[in-house]
């Protein structure tokens, strides 16, 4: 089982893939923005992955890395971009993701890395 903390501002998305991933039986928590997220992160346990959409209001993805990269106790959990975004495979790398999903995600292959950090 491991423990995935979801950023992603549309509701839809975000409880869609809680339910998937509890389903898998992995521990779930959700976040609709960076601020949100790092808010989380600095309050509770923290999990071996992060899933993070790109796009979002009040903090964006790109943000959220850069302050989460920034600091020390945040900075080495991993994230996998979850993104609806062009050409967001160009940017992995430079980014530090482990990997990238494009949305509509593939549920196999989500599964599959989610259970490659437990």
């Amino acid at each position: 089982m491991a423990r995935v903390l979801i950023v992603d501002d549309q509701e839809d998305a975000r409880e869609t893939l809680a339910d998937l991933l509890r389903y898998a039986g992995h521990e779930v928590a959700t976040a609709a923005n960076g601020y949100e997220a790092l808010t989380y992160l600095r309050a509770h346990s923290r999990p071996q992955l992060i899933l993070l959409d790109l796009m979002m209001p009040v903090m964006n993805g790109w943000e959220f890395r850069r302050q989460q990269l920034a600091d020390a106790l945040l900075a080495d959990i991993p994230v996998a971009i979850v993104s609806g975004a062009d050409r967001v495979e160009q940017k992995e790398t430079a980014f530090g993701a482990v990997t990238f999903f494009v949305k509509p995600v593939d549920v196999d292959s989500l599964l599959q890395t989610v259970a490659g950090y437990t």
